[in-house]
């Protein structure tokens, strides 16, 4: 395997500076959803697209990957489930706690992928996100309305209008219809992508709250031991059993161990579950997963 360390502290290294960028509002606190948003509708769909459009999408160990993703995905949903019917949380919480368990940063996921494993290592990081990132939307909203019946289109529009969506799917169409990029545009998704990651990354770091993290400490506690803990030891074991090949494994505990994304943040605001929880665990699982996925990473040479 590459050198973790090397892979590893570059990209948390973008994340601390854009914390601190903002706490000095560097270049001030208008910038950053300017910025975010751009990432999200075009600098990251590229990169996505790009890399996709590019893979060989029918090799066995792709197919493997996807089913082993999906099926560690449904199993610690239902794990989730089953703590819900005992715990009698509410949907505000339960949300809280789906999103904090299962939704991971993209950013931080491929950035560590791309310095790991380059482009091919990227192409099977986008067709993972292609199919656990509508999974885990779904997942999030029947949480958040836990109680309540979702509407079709509480479900449904958050998956079809998630720009990362729509891209992986033109990307793979692009590929299945062996369209070819000319020369121009190979050009220009290149440089668009090599864009995205570093200030995404910056976004991450930029926001962070820890404020937030002052109170509930059991909940934020076991919301990281989950995530970061749990649910990697779930996937590397499911990819031992099935004899997954060393890259492909590492992928699949890397999106596994990646701690909750800053947008379940925004879901959870917009369907009324508990946003100031939400915040202190994407922060505190941020913090802890610089330690916990070095140690994922280290451990990985012990199943191969």
């Amino acid at each position: 395997m590459p050198n973790v360390l090397t892979a590893l502290w570059p990209v948390f290294a973008l994340i601390v500076a854009g914390y601190f960028l903002k706490v000095r509002q560097f270049p001030g606190d208008v910038f950053w959803p300017g910025a975010e948003r751009l990432n999200y509708f075009c600098l990251f769909p590229a990169l996505l697209f790009y890399n996709l459009s590019q893979a060989p999408l029918t090799t066995a160990a792709l197919q493997s990957l996807g089913g082993l993703a999906l099926l560690c995905m449904v199993v610690g949903f239902c794990l989730l489930l089953c703590a819900q019917r005992y715990y009698r949380w509410p949907g505000q919480r339960f949300g809280v706690f789906t999103q904090g368990g299962l939704r991971f940063n993209t950013y931080l996921g491929l950035a560590i992928v791309g310095s790991l494993y380059g482009g091919p290592g990227l192409a099977l990081a986008a067709m993972m996100l292609a199919l656990l990132v509508p999974l885990v939307n779904v997942f999030s909203v029947v949480s958040l309305t836990a109680g309540h019946r979702p509407s079709v289109l509480h479900l449904v529009l958050p998956i079809v209008k998630n720009p990362l969506i729509l891209a992986c799917l033109a990307g793979a169409a692009a590929n299945l219809s062996g369209l070819t990029l000319g020369q121009g545009v190979e050009v220009l998704l290149k440089q668009l992508s090599a864009t995205s990651l570093p200030l995404g990354l910056l976004c991450v770091g930029a926001a962070l709250q820890p404020k937030t993290l002052l109170g509930e400490a059991k909940p934020l506690l076991v919301t990281a031991v989950f995530k970061l803990l749990i649910m990697p030891a779930l996937a590397i074991g499911a990819a031992w059993l099935a004899g997954l090949p060393s890259q492909e494994t590492a992928i699949l505990v890397i999106f596994f161990a990646l701690p909750c994304a800053p947008t379940a943040y925004v879901l959870t605001k917009e369907l009324g579950g508990d946003s100031r929880l939400m915040a202190a665990v994407i922060t505190l699982q941020t913090a802890l997963a610089a330690v916990t996925l070095t140690v994922w990473l280290y451990s990985l040479r012990y199943f191969q």
